[in-house]
């Protein structure tokens, strides 16, 4: 009736260990896609913002904190960017980000014509 009590600890000390190796190996998988994105990303990606038209660019980085109807949510609404700051703001904002907003998001090639389309936005 006495049972070892190191069994079971022995049994999640070698999971624990097992999900550790297979992660590792999952994550040696993504190697390769991991440093592509390190060098600077995917082409593919890169030229399909360049060819993307502000309301796609804004649809795809933008529409979750701001809202589809630019109502505002997590980041502020964007009714009316265009009488509260300058395309210049609006540009710099949307390259480097501000607040909890990351840098990123919209290229720097694309930046005027997308402070452009925000700051006629009504």
């Amino acid at each position: 009736m006495n049972r070892n009590p190191i069994i079971p600890f022995v049994l999640i000390m070698v999971f624990g260990i097992g999900l550790m190796f297979l992660l590792s190996f999952k994550g040696l998988g993504d190697a390769k896609e991991i440093a592509k994105e390190a060098e600077g990303g995917d082409k593919e990606k890169t030229e399909e913002v360049a060819d993307a038209k502000p309301e796609d660019i804004y649809k795809k980085s933008c529409v979750g904190c701001h809202g589809d109807q630019y109502q505002g949510g997590v980041g502020p609404a964007l009714k009316g960017v265009g009488e509260r700051r300058s395309k210049e703001e609006i540009a710099n904002i949307v390259v480097n980000g501000k607040g909890s907003m990351p840098p990123g998001l919209v290229p720097q090639e694309k930046a005027a014509e997308m402070a452009e389309w925000l700051a006629g936005l009504k």
